[in-house]
């Protein structure tokens, strides 16, 4: 009897030694699982943290009008098809170079990632806030000439982008102004103040040069000031040329106003100018340059390279377009060569 509870009561000890570890060992196990569990949930944070990372981007933009308009619309566009989650703080000077600075400074202050320069005036006040934050422009005529890069293919080390003057574009309007409007004087106005446009005046008037055409120039301060000045050219000049400044382009109905008044063709800088009633330019397409602009941004953003690795750009081609209601409006005789060589673009109010 004594043995049989002697073996009964080691039986019963021997499984309640094997219970516990088992208990034991599946705490054990437990514990490592939730370790586990920890440890992929932390990575899987962190992955999920670099892939929806934000980036904020300053938008300075000398004023509004259609042209820079479409150049912003296009920068957004190619960080949106890049699939980078951005948030834009839009700022527009109001055609004040004074507050491109205040605009600039502002972007410094709140540390964006990026700045994005939209005119010449833009870009100049983004540089001078700034050495540190990366800065992209476009819609800029000369980028050496207005000291916002020392050279094209080195710009800098924080600055680069895209121009929106294809090098030949001057002298293809002289030309096309000097072959159909033989011995014109050609009015031009513009803004003294913006630095592109002094440029872009020098290589009209270098241009005109050897043809039979002569030219004559206003100044303006302001956009309030385009349609007296458009005013004064009209007996003098037989044909107004109105580049890409941006104080005489943001009034440039007023313009088209003088020129159907008065049967004066309007050649424009470029094809947003033609849609708005301007009779011809060649031009290159705004959405085009922002667009690639806005690629270098993602370069710049992602960490692949830095602006001092990403040379200037000129715009990539340009093309002949003319606006067949403006010739009427402003009593140009048309010529059938320009139905082989243009393309056509009505104006905005047709195209509604």
């Amino acid at each position: 009897m004594k043995k049989w509870l002697l073996f009964l009561f080691i039986t019963l000890t021997t499984m309640l030694l094997v219970t516990a570890c088992g208990t034991n060992e599946e705490a054990g196990n437990g514990t490592s699982g939730e370790e586990n569990t920890a440890n992929g949930t932390e990575g899987e944070e962190e992955e999920a943290s670099e892939e929806s990372e934000t980036y904020t981007i300053g938008a300075t933009q000398i004023v509004e009008h259609p042209s820079l308009d479409a150049a912003y619309a296009g920068f957004q566009e190619a960080l949106s098809d890049a699939g980078l989650d951005v948030e834009y703080d839009f700022q527009n000077a109001q055609n004040d170079q004074n507050n491109t600075s205040t605009i600039a400074n502002n972007f410094v202050a709140d540390d964006v990632d990026l700045i994005f320069a939209n005119s010449t005036p833009s870009a100049l006040g983004a540089l001078q806030a700034t050495s540190d934050i990366p800065i992209l422009f476009t819609s800029v005529t000369d980028a050496v000439e207005a000291g916002l890069v020392e050279d094209m293919e080195q710009p800098g080390e924080n600055i680069t982008g895209v121009l929106d003057l294809h090098p030949d574009s001057i002298k293809q309007t002289i030309d096309f102004i000097d072959q159909y409007f033989e011995g014109s004087t050609v009015g031009l106005i513009y803004s003294a103040g913006e630095a592109n446009s002094v440029t872009q005046i020098e290589a009209v008037n270098e241009a005109v040069e050897g043809t039979s055409l002569s030219t004559a120039e206003r100044t303006v301060a302001s956009s309030a000031e385009v349609q007296q000045a458009a005013s004064t050219l009209v007996g003098e000049a037989d044909v107004f040329y109105i580049i890409t400044d941006n104080t005489v382009v943001s009034a440039l109905e007023t313009v088209i106003d003088v020129a159907e008044e008065q049967s004066i063709p309007l050649v424009v800088g470029e094809p947003d100018s033609v849609k708005r009633g301007g009779f011809a330019t060649y031009g290159i397409d705004y959405h085009t340059i922002g667009y690639r602009t806005g690629e270098m941004a993602v370069e710049v953003l992602t960490g692949e390279k830095t602006p001092a690795d990403i040379s200037v750009e000129v715009p990539p081609s340009m093309q002949l377009f003319i606006n067949k209601e403006a010739a009427e409006a402003q009593g140009i005789e048309w010529n059938d060569a320009w139905d082989e060589e243009a393309e056509f673009l009505e104006t905005e109010e047709a195209e509604e």
